[in-house]
């Protein structure tokens, strides 16, 4: 019903010189324009009457502050448009500038998309090779475009196991995320080598090791910690999660930051994704905005329930073992307990700062790797 809404009222506007595509799949023939030769990670183009129009429709509503794509359809795209996949794949990042435009005009500020996953290694080598040759192409581009990137105050972000890659690439990826880091307008998150269970067992193992340290103990660890560990631990999670292709399915992606997203699943192929597609997807996140409020609120209240009840057990523990079995009246009780949760806050605070520090300095490292280099 929404997509319909959205075709009969905008479809006939849509003639316009911005197109950026064209094939003709019986003769074989394809071409592509872009404003610019050079594939930029930011797309100057401004909207269209229409889409102005449009777009500040949609923003009297409540809208997306944070969205998260899964670009699939590039490979399919090839295959239509007969070129070759690494064409598709190129195709694809192109469409990925363009959507980030799209989305600074929409107001949304923060944007993540799956970039490449872990699974995608057992792909074939030519293939992988391929997608890692345009990563390096497109990363040492990126670090040529300071000044735009400055200029509209974006922060590259690169969420996965950077190890699995190519040491040329980790360097290259580690030079982008430093140079970006002082950004703060708006932020693109690249999954990378990821899968998000990847993610939740690599969290536990951050957790297991401030256990270790001595910086948290075992009864630290609860469900907001976890989340405060994953490699999205500086971002929200995100309002609004975007599936291309036609696949109904999350393959993997941001499942612990997407219980509480509105997920739309859209059959267009991610390189002809246009900013109708987007609108569309805004409108139905939209529609089911005051359900999925409520049942954040309802969660938030269920994690701070829980962690209180965690903590008056330990507590009662404490008092237990400290004064052999003699009662504790409630006033000296509420006292202990509000001692607990403050040390216990502390020790969650230094042991996040050591975490963020330690990410922190791999990547500077790896930044400083390659300047030797």
């Amino acid at each position: 019903m929404v997509q319909m809404l959205v075709q009969d009222v905008f479809q006939p506007f849509l003639q316009n010189p911005g197109h950026y595509y064209a094939f003709c799949s019986s003769n074989s023939f394809f071409f592509f324009l872009t404003e610019s030769t050079v594939m930029s990670w930011i797309r100057e183009r401004e909207l269209s009457f229409l889409e102005r129009l449009t777009a500040n429709i949609l923003k009297a509503g409540p809208m997306p502050k944070h969205v998260a794509f899964i670009m699939d359809g590039n490979r399919r795209f090839a295959q239509k448009a007969h070129v070759q996949r690494q064409e598709g794949h190129s195709q694809g990042f192109e469409k990925l500038a363009e959507t980030l435009r799209w989305c600074l005009n929409l107001g949304i500020h923060e944007v993540t998309v799956y970039a490449f996953s872990i699974e995608n290694f057992k792909r074939s080598k030519e293939e992988v090779d391929g997608l890692m040759e345009l990563a390096r192409q497109k990363f040492s581009r990126l670090l040529t475009e300071q000044e735009n990137l400055e200029k509209h105050g974006v922060c590259i972000r690169v969420l996965g196991d950077l190890t699995l890659l190519p040491a040329d690439l980790q360097q290259l990826i580690a030079k982008s995320v430093v140079a970006t880091k002082a950004h703060n307008k708006c932020f693109l998150n690249v999954c990378f080598a990821y899968t998000s269970r990847y993610e939740i067992a690599s969290a536990v193992k951050e957790m297991a090791w401030g256990v270790e340290q001595g910086l948290i103990k075992s009864s630290d660890v609860s469900e907001v910690l976890l989340s405060e560990c994953l490699y999205s631990s500086n971002s929200p999670n995100p309002d609004l999660l975007i599936r291309t292709s036609g696949e109904v399915r999350l393959s993997d992606f941001l499942l612990w930051q997407t219980s509480y997203s509105c997920l739309v699943f859209q059959s267009v192929l991610w390189p002809e994704y246009s900013f109708w597609n987007l609108c569309e997807a805004v409108l139905q996140y939209q529609l089911s905005y005051q359900s999925l409020q409520k049942a954040r609120d309802l969660h938030r209240e269920g994690q701070a329930l829980q962690q209180m009840e965690e903590d008056r057990s330990c507590v009662a523990e404490l008092l237990q073992h400290r004064g052999n079995g003699k009662l504790v009246d409630s006033q000296s009780r509420q006292k202990e307990l509000l001692n607990y949760i403050a040390s216990r806050e502390e020790r969650v605070r230094c042991f996040l700062n050591a975490l963020q520090h330690k990410r922190d300095t791999f990547f500077s490292d790896l930044s400083s790797q390659a300047v030797v280099a």
